[in-house]
């Protein structure tokens, strides 16, 4: 495993030559950023003689590599030990006025951050929120143990211990490579049926958890393929995005692109009902029409239900009322290997991009609840969840 270390300037930064020291002696290449405060704490050359390879410290040390590019496409996983306030701030606010905050702004693979600092910088609601910016981003925070500070004072703020660092590395990288090969088919966002030009049967769905269980699938490893419905939240980089408008745009969509695929995630709120006909004009309020006639839209999952062929296909059920038990219903009925159920009549927990909250169920009476949060940080939770549900089907089918 290729390794990028930044170590920043605070007194901890010597506990990072020792993370390095193992990291090495277990196998793994190890490239070492060095801020200028880390280099008033610990000398580059300890880190060149653990490592065998070039401190860098510059964004100019090797100008014609373009080292800072170089470095984020080479990383399976940049860890940065100690972190300092100062260094997650410009983390959070993607400030890039040095080489390690560079390699940060780049790098698209796993982040692990190790904050030291004392206790009054930590628990500052600028560096809290600093922290949750990162972590809804997706990256790796070791939280920092409490004991014996440097102010010669108890707190909280002390670098977390080496095999805690080391742990979440490797499950940052393992993560990452986690659907590496697999080929994951998300729905997501509403769907749009059309009255007259200018009036539709929709509902308030913005497509957020979809779009972040794409994004989230991308940093495993996996090939992504998103049939978003209409929506302003931009989809991920990197997913194959088809862009439907009404139910039947996504059934046709979804249904082509299914076969073959390792999940299938429909999250998308897709209209039950459509106008038997549609008007071509704009009705008017003076054309005395207080009916519409309704038709039934195709059932996108009960069709993937039935050709799945080995698909792990996940549903989603937004309810107001007895969601578990409707969850339950449509888990059988839809021949899924696992539904997330989320209430909607709760305020704050319904569509859009604030936070949520799921409780993931499958078959057996298996059930887990996923919490309350940013759906980013649910979508990592659902992946996570996923991970030994899939292992034990295959195990059970092999």
């Amino acid at each position: 495993m290729r390794i990028v270390l930044g170590v920043c300037g605070g007194i901890a930064a010597y506990k990072a030559a020792a993370l390095c020291s193992t990291l090495v002696q277990r196998g793994d290449d190890v490239d070492v950023i060095m801020t200028a405060g880390a280099e008033r704490f610990v000398g580059a050359l300890t880190f060149a003689a653990l490592t065998r390879r070039p401190v860098l410290t510059s964004l100019w040390d090797a100008p014609e590599t373009i080292p800072h590019i170089a470095l984020a496409r080479a990383a399976d996983v940049l860890a940065i030990v100690p972190a300092t306030a100062n260094v997650i701030a410009k983390l959070a606010l993607g400030l890039a006025d040095d080489l390690l905050a560079n390699v940060a702004l780049a790098a698209r693979g796993p982040l692990v951050v190790a904050p030291a600092m004392n206790s009054a910088m930590y628990d500052h609601p600028a560096t809290q929120g600093h922290l949750a910016t990162l972590r809804a981003r997706g990256a790796t925070i070791v939280e920092p143990g409490t004991g014996f500070l440097a102010e010669r004072e108890i707190g909280i703020g002390r670098l977390a211990e080496p095999a805690a660092i080391l742990a979440a590395i490797d499950a940052s990288a393992a993560r990452a490579r986690e659907l590496a090969g697999q080929r994951v088919l998300v729905t997501a966002g509403p769907t749009r049926e059309a009255i007259d030009p200018v009036r539709f049967l929709s509902n308030a769905s913005t497509g957020t958890m979809g779009i972040e269980l794409a994004r989230e699938a991308l940093a495993r490893g996996a090939e992504v393929d998103l049939v978003l419905g209409p929506t302003a939240v931009a989809p991920p980089a990197g997913a194959r995005v088809v862009r439907v408008v009404t139910a039947q745009e996504m059934f046709d969509a979804t249904l082509a692109r299914a076969a073959g695929a390792d999940v299938a995630i429909a999250t998308a709120a897709v209209s039950d009902w459509r106008p038997a006909e549609r008007f071509s004009h704009k009705i008017k309020k003076s054309a005395g029409a207080d009916s519409i006639a309704l038709e039934r839209t195709p059932d996108i999952l009960a069709a993937l239900g039935e050709r799945k062929n080995g698909t792990f296909l996940v549903g989603f059920a937004a309810e107001t009322h007895d969601v578990e038990a409707y969850a339950l219903e449509k888990l059988v009925a839809k021949r899924l290997d696992a539904i997330a159920a989320n209430d909607v009549s709760h305020e704050g927990s319904g569509f859009g991009p604030g936070a949520s909250e799921i409780v993931l169920l499958w078959p057996g009476g298996g059930r887990a609840h996923l919490g309350r949060g940013d759906k980013r940080i649910l979508a990592r939770r659902l992946w996570d969840t996923l991970a030994p549900l899939r292992a034990a089907r295959e195990a059970a089918r092999s």
